[in-house]
């Protein structure tokens, strides 16, 4: 790879470099609409705070006024006596002092260098971060951001990673702030973050320039997050899916870095194709340190000697979870709240706009009053000083109020739909984001030939289209679900799987349900129509087979008119079809691991589809299995799977032998009617077969309809299905072929054969004619290998 590498330097005072991992997780993503209306209810009340005034009567002619105060009062420009308080354009309060061991500062870590360059200019540091502004809370120092930029062909073209950045040990007074986020630029990349007791990974993607969208982080060219507050340390790693190389013509390099979120500003293309962006964002957007003294609470340092709030000030907690204080001037004070004397009282009466006609300084306040013959409060920023016998403006009175209120009016409705309206916009892209969509467009991105033909539903369609998920419409429940029959606007009849709950496993199961239908094309298969990501909880859109399960059909008398020997035959045969191509013939194989009879659908011709791939796996062509926590329905489950975890395509031939013993005998995987060992239908085929018995167990109307030889060999391939050891059962396409060959045998239904005997008996024996086992064991019998049934995939 013919590229060059930029060595990792330390970083912000103390830096330890270590190799960085590639992990593969998404971070949280941050909702668009956050900030857009935090405005609207202060412009509501300072309305009817208006209204109200207009209407207010006299009040008494005194009044004790206090000076407007913010939660952060900015730190005195005021250094220890005796020290520099500038180092450029950069003025240096205490607690900070400028000068290593000067002795200007409170302790070591509020010590900046002031370091001279070699044109006289001058730059305070800490460390190597040059330091841009100190509030009473926070430091702005300069960035560095991890890059990486490709050739045309992929290769590495120039990097540079940083290493593990650290701002000291615990008793350093800083940590990164809640302001900053971890941005990713880019449209092919993957950007890693730790740091201590947490990591993100974010992911971004673009496959053209019309999905880059200017101001927009959401992963189409830009993703953001956020970072906890008291963050010491933390390690990026920037790496790519492609190496651009599907996006080289409008973006070669990748971008990640830690930087204060209200200094950054996305601008689209603009972004991804400018080769000075490294350097305009070094130079533009900050690191937002947060800074406090010591690790002592207020409570625990008022006890210490070595408090620093000085007189008229107060002591403030770090909200950082790491300890320490700050100190702020009290209200109606100002100053340096660290050095002697403390803070000093604002003489607010010097402010010829702080009262109409007289003004009162007091410690901390001011009193307003007005001279006699005037009554009110007597600020100039309030109702002032009026005359007892002045005439009131009953007019303008009027006029003003009813004009606010039909603003209150105007703007309380016009707030109430727009709130209301994002509130659904942001429960959409909240459930979006619950039920796998980023999951599922990474997925999507990377399978080229997925997903292109399945459309996504909104919710409101889905809605109409079941009436409301009316009660009527239910077709059937399961443990994770229900189905309903919905009818689309096009008229199309369609069924609406909804999930009962989500959790993470629910979701990994639906994507992975949506992928492997989206990759699968077989006439025997359910055909998925799409999905709805937007609801409260995730729901795929199939098309409606009509007549129900399979399941239903064997135990539950529906199918008692149609299901005779030739159909069952036929049933069995388009599920082992059905299951070898997916086994064998898909481009990727796929193991179902929840076959049974209730996954068996059937069509108003009851043409067989196999349904409800959630538990289904993707097989890599170069494996033979994978080893996955044990899913499956109990009756069915492949004991070998269950012991050991490791799940093939022999499992999924167990369980279609169930399904085919279902077929035979017409009885339940499981039966609380049958005893011990007999409960489970697997092992009661098997030991009826070993004790001579099976005829006893078989459906009647096989009896009446099929020949002794398909009713042997047939017997014989649900005993070899549901052997204990996976290798000694045929696969599906083995399966498939003995099926085949057996509807085509011809011969006197056993019955017929029988008829003297049955006469002869009260009751029906099983009489084998031919041994059972006179097959052999092998799971395919030579004379079946040479039949080949017409097959196909689709």
């Amino acid at each position: 790879m013919s590229s060059h590498k930029l060595k990792r330097r330390e970083y912000i005072v103390v830096v330890s470099c270590y190799s960085n991992h590639s992990l593969h997780h998404f971070g949280n993503s941050k909702t668009m609409y956050q900030k857009q209306m935090i405005l609207l209810p202060y412009q509501i009340v300072c309305l009817y705070a208006c209204i109200l005034t207009l209407a207010m009567a006299q009040t008494i002619t005194n009044s004790t006024g206090t000076r407007t105060s913010t939660n952060t009062t900015k730190a005195g420009n005021i250094a220890k006596p005796g020290c520099r308080k500038q180092c450029g354009n950069l003025t240096v309060p205490y607690p900070f002092g400028i000068g290593i061991g000067s002795g200007c500062a409170i302790n070591a870590g509020f010590q900046i260098n002031c370091s001279t360059s070699t044109d006289g200019s001058q730059k305070p540091l800490i460390g190597n971060l040059e330091v841009y502004n100190i509030s009473d809370s926070e430091l702005r120092v300069s960035n560095a951001i991890s890059w990486r930029c490709y050739t045309s062909t992929g290769a590495v073209r120039a990097e540079f990673q940083l290493g593990w950045t650290r701002l000291g040990n615990s008793t350093y007074p800083y940590s990164f702030s809640s302001r900053n986020r971890f941005t990713i630029v880019g449209c092919d990349d993957n950007a890693l973050i730790r740091g201590r007791n947490f990591e993100y990974n974010c992911s971004t993607s673009c496959n053209s320039t019309r999905d880059v969208i200017e101001g927009e982080c959401t992963g189409n060219g830009c993703y953001q997050v956020q970072i906890p507050k008291g963050l010491k340390y933390f390690a990026p790693t920037i790496s790519s899916t492609r190496n651009h190389t599907d996006v080289w013509y409008f973006n070669q390099c990748g971008y990640a870095f830690l930087g204060e979120a209200d200094s950054f500003y996305f601008r689209g293309l603009q972004d991804l194709s400018d080769i000075t962006f490294f350097k305009r964002t070094k130079a533009s957007v900050p690191i937002v340190l947060d800074w406090a003294i010591g690790n002592l609470t207020c409570i625990q340092a008022r006890k210490s000697k070595d408090y620093a709030c000085r007189e008229n000030s107060e002591c403030v907690d770090s909200d950082t979870g790491l300890g320490g204080y700050r100190c702020r001037c009290t209200e109606g004070y100002e100053g340096n709240p660290y050095l002697s004397p403390g803070c000093q009282d604002i003489d607010e009466c010097a402010d010829p706009d702080t009262c109409e006609k007289n003004c009162t300084n007091t410690p901390g306040s001011y009193i307003c009053s007005c001279p006699d013959g005037y009554i009110d409060e007597g600020k100039k920023d309030g109702r002032g000083c009026v005359a007892p016998y002045s005439e009131f403006p009953w007019i303008k009175f009027s006029v003003g109020t009813g004009v606010g209120l039909i603003s209150l009016v105007v703007v309380i409705t016009w707030l109430y739909f727009s709130i209301k309206k994002r509130k659904l916009m942001r429960v959409r892209e909240k459930f979006f984001q619950q039920n796998g969509g980023l999951l599922l467009k990474h997925r999507i991105s990377t399978n080229e030939g997925g997903l292109k033909a399945t459309k996504i539903f909104t919710a409101e369609e889905l809605k109409k289209a079941t009436n409301s998920y009316a009660n009527d419409r239910i077709l059937g429940r399961g443990g994770n679900g229900i189905v309903y029959r919905g009818v689309l606007r096009d008229n199309r009849v369609v069924a609406i799987k909804r999930s009962r709950f989500v959790d993470e496993s629910q979701i990994d199961q639906f994507i992975n349900e949506v992928l492997i239908l989206t990759q699968v094309n077989h006439r025997n298969v359910v055909r998925l129509f799409g999905c709805c990501l937007e609801a409260e909880v995730p729901l795929l859109v199939y098309e409606f087979v009509s007549e129900g399960t399979l399941y239903e059909h064997i135990h539950n008398q529906r199918g008692s008119d149609w299901l005779s020997w030739q159909n069952r035959l036929r049933i069995a045969a388009e599920i082992a079809t059905t299951l070898a191509y997916l086994h064998s013939f898909a481009s990727m194989p796929i193991i179902h691991r929840d076959v049974k009879s209730a996954n068996i659908l059937l069509d108003n011709v009851y043409t067989s589809k196999v349904a409800d791939f959630g538990a289904s796996r993707l097989i890599p062509l170069d494996q033979t299995h994978v080893a996955t926590l044990v899913l499956g329905t109990s009756g069915y489950l492949d004991p070998e799977y269950f012991r050991t975890s490791q799940l093939t395509e022999k499992s999924d031939v167990y369980s279609f032998g169930v399904v085919l013993a279902e077929l035979l005998t017409g009885l339940k995987p499981v039966s609380k009617d049958r005893n011990g060992e007999d409960k489970n239908l697997a092992d009661f085929f098997v030991m009826s077969m070993n004790k001579n018995s099976l005829f006893q167990i078989l459906d009647r109307r096989i009896l009446r309809e099929g020949s002794l030889e398909q009713i042997q060999k047939m017997a014989e391939l649900v005993k070899n299905c549901l052997r204990v050891h996976g290798e000694d059962r045929p696969t599906m396409k083995e399966v498939a072929i003995e099926i085949e060959g057996l509807r085509k045998l011809t011969g006197i239904p056993w019955s017929n054969q029988n008829e003297q005997e049955e006469n002869d008996q009260n009751e029906l024996s099983d009489l084998y004619t031919i041994p059972i086992n006179s097959y052999g064991n092998s799971p395919i019998s030579d004379s079946s290998r040479i039949m080949h049934p017409t097959y196909s995939p689709s």
